[in-house]
């Protein structure tokens, strides 16, 4: 196993791709330690020691039309989340400017809903013209299954990324939502990159797929040459269908983690929201391919502290310059 690891590495620092039996067989054959360290080595060898943070705004919340499992913000669901069709201007202008002055990349204006609509996409404009006046972000955006012409007018806002998870593998898809398509979130990514944008685009783990499942997925995003890969871990949510799933074990966050690297070695491998279930041991995704994080609060969970996250990440070698 020792000369599978040396030889991973040596392919992909030539310029090599990770093939999908050699994934599976490092899934389930390598020691965990000597895994994360080697997905550790091939982060810095492709990446280097800058980390990269971004944050969100809830800026529409609840009352949404979709039946994703997981989600708090699901009409379907009773979960007692907040609901608000736009988030107030000065609430979310104070968590900007807060953003900012931690030094955080990115920060991205989310919305519940299928896709948002012209005028919410207007409100939208509103802020973001705010935030671009006050504050000195580069600009994401999670707004739904935007059409073209959404998506050339969110471009021209000065949106640079757009974010659409996958949420799982194509084959495990149907399990989580039935209410739009794996490949209607493949087809909204498409339309942001002809606007220009890159691309941010990951998923959910321990929503009851397999290892070979978040492989798969690790794949898809790889065809797709996302940038930027979110990793969320599933906080099961009273009311949610998912909601009595057992946590995932910390060394099988960490060898999805090492993976991810491996198959994408020069894309932002970002852990996000569900951290917070990892308690102290989420810091050691840093150390397993990792480089990249979600900072602050999420969607309908409580992060850690921003100060904290950035204490802790810096004593792992990283810089955060912008």
């Amino acid at each position: 196993m020792h000369d599978l690891l040396t030889t991973t590495y040596d392919q992909l620092i030539h310029g090599e791709v990770l093939d999908r039996e050699t994934a599976l067989c490092l899934a389930l054959s390598a020691d965990p330690q000597a895994l994360f360290s080697l997905a550790d080595n091939v982060r810095r060898h492709f990446m280097g020691d800058h980390f990269h943070l971004c944050s969100i705004i809830n800026a529409r919340s609840g009352n949404c039309s979709e039946d994703c499992r997981f989600c708090a913000q699901s009409a379907r669901h009773h979960t007692g989340v907040t609901s608000y069709e736009v988030v107030d201007t000065d609430e979310a202008m104070e968590q900007a400017r807060d953003n900012d002055r931690h030094g955080i990349h990115r920060l991205s204006l989310v919305t519940s809903g299928r896709r948002l609509n012209d005028n919410g996409l207007g409100r939208m404009e509103d802020l973001y013209t705010a935030i671009k006046k006050e504050t000195s972000f580069e600009l994401c955006a999670s707004m739904g299954l935007l059409d073209e012409q959404q998506m050339h007018r969110l471009a021209g806002m000065g949106v640079n990324r757009y974010h659409c998870n996958l949420e799982t593998n194509k084959s495990f898809f149907p399990t989580v939502c039935t209410t739009h398509t794996y490949q209607d979130k493949v087809t909204t990514l498409r339309l942001a990159r002809e606007q220009g944008m890159s691309l941010c685009s990951g998923g959910i783990i321990g929503m009851g797929e397999t290892m070979e499942d978040r492989i798969d997925l690790a794949f898809e995003l790889r065809d797709l040459e996302v940038q930027s890969i979110p990793i969320n871990i599933l906080t099961p949510i009273a009311g949610t269908p998912f909601a009595d799933l057992e946590p995932l074990p910390v060394q099988e966050v960490l060898t999805t983690i090492a993976l991810f690297r491996l198959i994408n070695p020069d894309a932002i491998i970002r852990l996000a929201g569900g951290r917070q279930l990892l308690e102290d041991d989420q810091y050691r995704c840093f150390t397993s391919g990792a480089n990249g994080a979600l900072v602050g609060n999420y969607l309908t969970t409580v992060g850690n502290s921003v100060a904290r996250d950035l204490q802790e990440v810096a004593a792992l070698g990283y810089t955060f310059n912008r």
